[in-house]
């Protein structure tokens, strides 16, 4: 092993293979530690795959999702923890109906900050990944992921943080994972169009907010990982009620996704230790340290 140690933290099983995926399998075959935390099951996730849609599914879909996390882990190479807590679902409707009873996104900040302060002492990562403060889109379980995770980034290291929690530990760097760039997907939707191939993003792009600005404008760190975008997606379809095989996600040729984009974009909201940007390393800074 070579003693670094990277935690991803996101909100529901099936987020930690739709978000930097490749690039945690990158880092683990390359010898690195890396722990998913997912802070709740996903039980109020709707069944996006017709194939899933079935009554005996709904009856245990608690079950189910645990299941689908246990594959994925498996498959990308990482250790897995639940932070423990009930997933809040997507309220829509006008005037948008309250969030439930006893789910994740009505938990006192401090309570989840000092769950993940514990598990950030126990596996002690030189590097913690998470959403930015929209949650990468505004589900309430991702926005308040973000709040629990720079909480918990700052908490970890002070000894008069949580005492109860472990010895104190602190991280060195920070990152916001971001997906969703307006520019790749113009990037792979001329792709498509260009080898007569029926593109999946034409109309999500045509109802693009142009005040909506692209989260490459943020991105300070693109991590090359082609070559593990084969096992991110096999990671995906574990999470059989989730995921589509037939769906978005798929529907642009490998080749081609190897080709035009290759990277995994990251944003460096904290850092303890000099580097410089861009980067194409989320270790940059911290191997130095680390391995001397």
């Amino acid at each position: 092993m070579s003693g670094l140690r990277l935690m991803a933290v996101h909100a529901h099983p099936d987020d930690e293979s739709s978000k930097g995926a490749a690039s945690t399998a990158r880092y683990v075959a390359e010898g690195n530690e890396v722990m998913v935390v997912s802070l709740t099951g996903g039980e109020r996730g709707d069944i996006l795959n017709p194939a899933m849609d079935t009554p005996g599914v709904h009856a245990r879909i608690h079950e189910v999702r645990r299941e689908e996390m246990a594959r994925a882990a498996a498959i990308l190479g990482v250790q897995h923890r639940w932070l423990g807590y009930v997933d809040s679902g997507l309220p829509e409707g006008d005037p948008t109906p309250p969030l439930p009873e006893g789910c994740f996104a009505l938990a006192p900040l401090e309570e989840a900050t000092e769950k993940l302060v514990r598990l950030v002492r126990e596996f002690r990562p030189h590097v913690v990944t998470t959403y930015d403060e929209n949650g990468g889109y505004p589900h309430p379980d991702h926005i308040r992921c973000h709040e629990v995770s720079v909480a918990a980034f700052e908490a970890a290291g002070d000894p008069d943080r949580f005492p109860e929690a472990g010895e104190p530990w602190t991280p060195l760097k920070l990152y916001y994972s971001h997906g969703f760039s307006k520019a790749r997907l113009e990037r792979f939707d001329q792709a498509m169009t260009d080898a007569g191939l029926e593109s999946p993003f034409a109309e999500w792009l045509a109802g693009w907010d142009p005040a909506r600005p692209d989260v490459m404008e943020r991105v300070t760190t693109q991590v090359p990982c082609a070559e593990f975008f084969p096992v991110r997606d096999e990671a995906l379809k574990a999470h059989a009620t989730q995921i589509d095989p037939t769906g978005r996600f798929f529907a642009v040729p490998m080749e081609l996704q190897q080709k035009l984009w290759p990277t995994e974009e990251y944003e460096l909201a904290r850092s303890l230790v000099d580097t410089y940007v861009p980067e194409d390393d989320l270790f940059a800074g911290v191997r130095e340290l680390v391995q001397q």
